[in-house]
């Protein structure tokens, strides 16, 4: 009867393990293979990547699509848009753009206060959602994840 309530026990604290593993926090942790930030979106993962402006003064909007084990997922026919906050509202279209790739461009301001919501809907699916704040310092929250 013991071991049943250990593994019990134990099975228990690797599935909260798991959803713990895909917060916000966590995320921020986690390095994202494009350098972008992460966040959840229902069943995936979405990287947002912000490149600088360029000659043309618009700032590309990227966004990678994956699964939460990192594999990438189709975005072809999928159509999104990235809302941006800063100094203004700018809502960029994005754009299927190769595999799991969403792109787009705007003129906005970037800069640590910048905030953007990213909503993309897959063939077929209802749109997912994601918050992100990609410019923003996250030396303060990465000091709550120490034990000491």
């Amino acid at each position: 009867m013991k071991l049943i309530n250990i593994a019990v026990l134990a099975l228990g604290i690797g599935f909260s393990g798991l959803a713990a593993a895909h917060s916000d926090e966590y995320l921020d942790t986690a390095k994202a293979p494009h350098s972008g930030q992460l966040r959840m979106a229902g069943a995936y993962h979405y990287e947002l990547v912000i490149k600088p402006a360029g000659k043309d003064n618009a700032n590309e909007v990227l966004v990678y699509v994956t699964d939460h084990g990192g594999k990438a997922i189709s975005v072809a026919g999928a159509t999104g848009s990235a809302t941006i906050l800063a100094n203004g509202k700018t809502t960029v279209q994005l754009k299927p753009e190769g595999d799991n790739l969403m792109k787009g461009s705007g003129s906005f301001a970037t800069g640590p206060n910048l905030k953007a919501v990213v909503s993309i809907a897959l063939p077929g699916q209802q749109p997912e959602q994601a918050r992100f704040t990609p410019f923003a310092s996250r030396t303060a929250d990465a000091g709550h994840m120490h034990m000491h």
